[in-house]
């Protein structure tokens, strides 16, 4: 059962907002930012933009969106801040641990955001290395993007996305088919063709490949 006793000053001090401010890497993809207004600590998390945590003591806050206690603490092995999950019981041990990120360090989703694809892909790839599994690589996801991307008409950066897919997955035939088709819609008929072509050696059943390279092929 979880008790929690709060503190009467949600106000916080300047020190502890200096230490505390600032955006943690909740997982490879993903961040928690936490600020301050008028000294009260928020967070944003997930599309919440204004979460605020039941303060417990000066360093310990409960919220209610994560069911979950956090602490703000300082490693003095690396000088790095974290926010943490608090263990539910004192006999276990920190099992998420939570790195306070560097002033200009960007997660790879904000490289995308601000046009930065190389250094976009460059993180991934790190992703991939250390854990092909890794959600955050998904192709899927990828793909959702870039027809969101496409289907705003914002075709240079759809195919960018496109591209950094088929450079993460260059064995499935979806992302060829995927990029070609937007090559198609942005008007690159030839390279539209070459991507579908790459997409059919994979996957000799893409008939929406085979019809598109008949059709071009014989004019």
């Amino acid at each position: 059962m979880l008790t929690i006793i709060s503190c009467n000053n949600k106000a916080n001090s300047e020190a502890f907002i200096n230490m505390a401010s600032g955006k943690y890497l909740f997982n490879s993809d993903e961040i928690v930012e936490v600020y301050f207004n008028e000294s009260i600590l928020y967070l944003k998390w997930r599309g919440a933009s204004t979460i605020e945590p039941l303060k417990i003591n000066d360093s310990t806050f409960f919220v209610k969106e994560m069911n979950e206690k956090i602490r703000f603490i300082t490693d003095h092995y690396n000088d790095k801040n974290y926010l943490i999950f608090v263990p539910k019981e004192e006999k276990d041990t920190i099992a998420f641990k939570f790195r306070k990120l560097d002033l200009y360090e960007k997660i790879p989703s904000e490289y995308i955001e601000s046009n930065q694809f190389d250094k976009a892909l460059e993180a991934y790839l790190n992703i991939q290395k250390n854990d092909s599994l890794d959600s955050a690589i998904n192709e899927n996801n990828f793909n959702k993007l870039g027809y969101k991307e496409l289907g705003d008409k914002n075709y240079d950066k759809a195919l960018l996305v496109f591209k950094l897919n088929v450079k993460l997955h260059p064995n499935s035939a979806n992302v060829y088919d995927s990029y070609a088709d937007a090559l198609k819609q942005s008007g690159d008929t030839l390279q539209a063709i070459e991507f579908y072509k790459k997409s059919l050696n994979i996957d000799s059943g893409n008939q929406r490949a085979k019809k598109f390279i008949e059709k071009y092929e014989k004019k």
